[in-house]
């Protein structure tokens, strides 16, 4: 029901139901674990990217969209391998040696 009103702020849509209690739910539990798991998901990525543009320059953007299609777990493992690659390549024996 919430979906269908845009434009409403949360605490907008809240007060016309009153949705006070709506944060107790499991519903919204998980929906904003969900989003914490995305955004430290993203935040990991961009922060590889960086580290990874930091050290051999130019990332291609086809190891750009592999590096953000990784999972958390994948990309801390990432994050700690790259303090061990000298060149490009090792980001692509890398991602082999995870296939």
């Amino acid at each position: 029901m919430i979906y269908k009103f845009p434009q409403l702020s949360r605490v907008e849509i809240e007060r016309m139901f009153g949705l006070s209690e709506l944060r107790k739910t499991k519903v919204y539990q998980e929906a904003l674990q969900e989003g914490r798991q995305e955004g430290r998901q993203e935040g990991e990525a961009q922060l590889v990217l960086r580290l990874l543009t930091r050290r051999f320059g130019t990332v291609s953007p086809a190891m750009q969209a592999q590096v953000q299609a990784l999972s958390l777990p994948d990309l801390e493992s990432l994050g700690e391998a790259l303090l061990d690659f000298s060149q490009p390549a090792d980001l692509q024996d890398w991602f082999r040696s995870q296939s």
